[in-house]
């Protein structure tokens, strides 16, 4: 099982990676970042995506889906941003956010590998 801190460097391992945040949804805070820098506000991506994944989830209530969200995906013309809200035990209310160079990553992998660092992520 990995903590915070070794999940966010296997994010930031991922190919492509520009930065990477585990966020509280219900904050809107990033408990952990790591990357970013001039390129990327880790901190104010963690508030805007915290805006997305309430709107997403809000939007699949009106429609009475009863489905989980696995992942969110938001394509920008140099960059893709994956948002994986997490499942596993005391991980309730927390989403991965990983931000990704188009010309470096490989966006299958890149949601597998997040699968996986999900799946060994222990709060």
């Amino acid at each position: 099982m990995a903590n915070t801190e070794t999940s966010l460097k296997e994010a930031a391992s991922i190919g492509g990676a520009i930065g990477a945040a585990l966020v509280d949804y219900t904050s809107g805070m990033a408990l952990g970042t790591i990357g970013g820098g001039k390129e990327l506000d880790l901190n104010v991506a963690a508030a805007g995506n915290t805006d997305v994944v309430r709107a997403k989830v809000r939007a699949m209530e009106l429609l009475g889906l009863n489905d989980e969200i696995e992942d969110i995906l938001i394509t920008l013309g140099g960059q893709y941003h994956l948002i994986r809200l997490l499942k596993g035990r005391g991980t309730n209310g927390l989403f991965l956010y990983l931000a990704l160079s188009k010309d470096h990553a490989n966006l299958a992998m890149a949601r597998h590998q997040l699968k996986k660092i999900e799946s060994e992520l222990e709060l």
